[in-house]
């Protein structure tokens, strides 16, 4: 029985960038080490965002769900960089790599400044960082907690990079899961002073500045966390860009940022705001749009073929969105960027 190479080297095209990979990492564990960005979402073979196709070498995949990489695509060569390990040296196709080497992956403790509720289901996280090692990061990244046991859970970061000026801290969107140890730790004993530690920034998900077309962002419940981020990140840079904001819940109280919207959408003219429910009730007196998010964007825009698309939410609303909007609406695949919330519960479906 032939074993792999202690170390074998990965190539990305078109760039030609290359890093080497042991064998006992992932391709994209490999890739975040040396500074190369691939794309990549939950890390845990349940989103499908790292999918790219593989050219040439041989990989052995860990454990992933078929709605990440389908039967059909795993025959044609397609591989998911987060699950595969190399068997030998390897060539990929990916659709984007960027150097991220000048935001480094950082390890911290960092403080709990402020505990706000937003809704009745999610909290705003305010975390103090350290004052003396600055933390860089693109607006849309997240970062990781790591619990005692060294499990880990990911939350985006809901405020742009600028805002470290004032004090060097993240805000985070945490929606609660009943059962979820985590969320059920942070909604019944997390304290203002307590000290967590986290690791980060990861994610693909951020903002393409080199362009100029018309942005559309489609977020579903705390999917608008890194929404909102890219949203001052605009504000921030003096965009003229058009943006089209489509933020999607169930009821009313999931929209547990509409006023903040509102007030940007007041002080950005180019910024309109298409807020849609998909179970309002008779008591909840809503006029506006209802239905799925996703569906909103096609009854708005016949062609996106010049647009770019910011989706972040439950990976159904993602990728039906991707689906979509790249079969039915022209919009180039390489201008879909996205980031899907995957739970435990959807990492693990069956456990």
């Amino acid at each position: 029985m032939s074993t792999a190479p202690a170390s074998v080297q990965i190539t990305v095209q078109p760039s030609g960038r290359t890093f080497s990979a042991q064998a006992s990492e992932t391709i994209l564990e490999a890739a975040i080490r040396s500074g190369v960005g691939l794309p990549y979402g939950c890390k845990d073979g349940a989103c499908g965002s790292c999918k790219c196709q593989k050219l040439n070498g041989e990989v052995v995949h860990g454990d992933y769900q078929a709605k990440a990489l389908s039967a059909e695509e795993a025959a044609a060569g397609w591989v998911l960089t987060c699950r595969a390990q190399a068997q030998s040296d390897v060539v990929l196709q990916s659709r984007q790599v960027t150097d991220e080497s000048a935001f480094p992956i950082k390890r911290m403790p960092v403080r709990v400044s402020a505990r706000t509720q937003l809704s009745p289901d999610v909290i705003q996280l305010q975390l103090q960082l350290p004052a003396n090692d600055p933390f860089r990061y693109h607006a849309g990244q997240y970062i990781e907690f790591i619990l005692r046991d060294g499990a880990r859970r990911a939350y985006s970061m809901a405020n742009a990079p600028h805002t470290q000026a004032q004090a060097p801290s993240v805000e985070l969107h945490i929606r609660h899961m009943p059962g979820g140890r985590f969320t059920d730790h942070v909604f019944s004993a997390l304290k203002e002073k307590d000290i967590l530690r986290i690791e980060g920034p990861f994610g693909s998900f951020y903002l393409r500045e080199d362009s100029d077309k018309p942005i559309i962002l489609l977020a579903s419940g705390t999917g608008f966390a890194p929404i909102k981020a890219l949203i001052e990140q605009l504000q921030f840079k003096g965009s003229t860009r058009p943006v089209s904001l489509y933020w999607g819940g169930r009821r009313p109280a999931d929209l547990y940022m509409d006023a903040w919207v509102q007030a940007q959408a007041a002080a950005m003219p180019q910024l309109r705001y298409v807020p849609v429910l998909s179970n309002a009730l008779p008591e909840d007196g809503w006029t506006g749009r209802t239905g799925f998010v996703h569906q909103a964007v096609l009854e708005d825009f016949a062609d996106l073929a010049g647009h770019q698309v910011y989706a972040c939410g439950a990976p159904i609303v993602v990728e039906s969105a991707r689906q979509s909007y790249t079969q039915e609406r022209n919009l180039p695949t390489e201008e879909f960027y996205a980031d899907a919330f995957t739970s435990e519960a959807d990492k693990h479906p069956q456990s």
